[in-house]
């Protein structure tokens, strides 16, 4: 465990993390490897899912680790190197989410922020709740055409594991703040209407 005066390594570590969420990496990413920009592709977010539409996996893979790691670096820093526990942790915890929401590089508009957020959940809990997220996310992904539910699906599936399995309070509070910034950005997906995939109506006639 490293050491610093308390409050210099809270407010540094704090604006380490806001700068990590603020970089638009997938923008980045996909400017250097295919010349465009990743915004022209699907819903225009800059995230790691255009950057896939945009060029496959040579360029979402990079881009969508790169994104996780926006979330995972700094609070893996925080958690496991400088021991933060309690509000300390929470704050750098909330930081790349806030800098990729609302990024300075980008107008202080961001993206959805589903990437950090996961990279967050690495750095408070190693596998556990990214484990269960991810399976909820892709399950309500493949049966729904609707990006916005299955982030709900996901976000319900998480606070579930967190109350039953691991209720942190700082997890807790992570969670709420995180399911209102990630459920705001998602909000046009609310307006459409509930539609199951083409495989899932077949199954069911």
């Amino acid at each position: 465990m490293l050491v610093m005066p308390p409050l210099i390594g809270l407010l540094t570590l704090t604006a380490f993390a806001l700068l990590c969420g603020s970089l638009p990496l997938s923008l980045w990413v996909g400017r250097w490897l295919t010349g465009r920009d990743v915004r022209e592709a699907g819903d225009h977010n800059p995230g790691a899912t255009n950057a896939l539409r945009l060029g496959g996996w040579r360029v979402g893979l990079p881009a969508f680790m790169l994104d996780i790691s926006k979330g995972a670096l700094p609070v893996g820093l925080a958690h496991y190197v400088f021991a933060y526990r309690g509000l300390p942790l929470l704050l750098v915890a909330l930081a790349p989410l806030a800098g990729s929401a609302f990024s300075p590089f980008l107008n202080f508009r961001g993206g959805k922020s589903l990437s950090v957020s996961l990279g967050i959940w690495i750095g408070l809990t190693l596998w556990r709740v990214p484990f269960v997220a991810s399976v909820a996310l892709l399950g309500a992904y493949i049966t729904m055409d609707n990006p916005g539910l299955a982030v709900l699906t996901a976000l319900l599936a998480m606070g579930a594991y967190l109350a039953l399995v691991q209720p942190d309070s700082v997890l807790l509070a992570a969670w709420g703040i995180m399911c209102i910034v990630l459920l705001a950005k998602h909000r046009a997906d609310f307006g459409r209407p509930v539609a199951l995939r083409g495989w899932v109506k077949r199954w069911l006639s």
